[in-house]
């Protein structure tokens, strides 16, 4: 489900308040935190995370790899988060579960592959998605999934780029609202949201001065090329 004249943005992995303030300040939609994932570099605790999501002027969305209804739900009741999003395999009946008992958002991410990295089954994206949208997630991301085995693969804050035409037909066809995300950057938001007509970008990486630090001179350049994007589009 596009809304091309408004795309949002959530600026993700953020590690500290300073970096929250700065994606607020320039324009962003959201924060994300990612909480107690141990792969990441981003990870925070989370008391760590308690303190972004209680500072934050903007909404805040705490990023879950697999954890079942109750941790989930000791989690919200300390961050107190805006949304939840959901990184892993979590089934469409934790989704179900968790809209029925928490009162926040919930997102789910679905994986990609990188561009030139072989394509899916469309269609069986499509019967996935369908089904938590039944169980009535609030949005989809869109996110790059790199490697080939599951000790090895890598789910989101890899900087690689997914296969943006997959990513528009989905876009098109899935009945809820969709982010993108996966190797955006401000050199590429600008072509990411005119292919792909996503509700939203979800980045990381692409803003960082290194892996878990803001850069507010790549903040600043994607929020203007997201307008000019926006812009374009009216």
């Amino acid at each position: 489900m596009a809304d091309p004249q408004n795309t949002k943005v959530k600026i993700c992995g953020v590690t500290n308040l300073h970096d929250a303030l700065l994606a607020a300040n320039a324009g962003a939609d959201f924060v994300g935190v990612v909480v107690e994932i141990p792969c990441s570099p981003r990870r925070l605790t989370v008391a760590q995370a308690r303190v972004v999501c209680e500072g934050s002027p903007r909404p805040v969305a705490a990023l879950f790899f697999n954890w079942d209804a109750k941790r989930v739900a000791a989690a919200v009741e300390v961050l107190r988060p805006k949304v939840i999003q959901l990184h892993g395999q979590e089934e469409p009946s934790l989704v179900k579960a968790l809209k029925a008992s928490l009162d926040c958002k919930i997102w789910k991410a679905l994986h990609v592959p990188s561009q030139k990295a072989g394509k899916l089954d469309v269609d069986e994206v499509l019967a996935t998605a369908k089904a938590y949208v039944d169980a009535e997630v609030d949005a989809i991301v869109l996110d790059t999934v790199v490697g080939s085995t599951g000790s090895t693969k890598r789910y989101g804050g890899t900087g690689q780029v997914g296969d943006w035409d997959l990513a528009r037909e989905l876009v098109k066809a899935i009945p809820t609202r969709v982010f993108l995300a996966g190797g955006i950057n401000p050199a590429n938001v600008q072509q990411a949201i005119a292919q792909v007509h996503p509700y939203g970008v979800d980045l990381c990486s692409g803003v960082e001065a290194s892996p878990g630090t803001k850069d507010p001179q790549k903040i600043a350049a994607l929020m203007r090329a997201v307008r000019a994007a926006n812009e374009e589009s009216q």
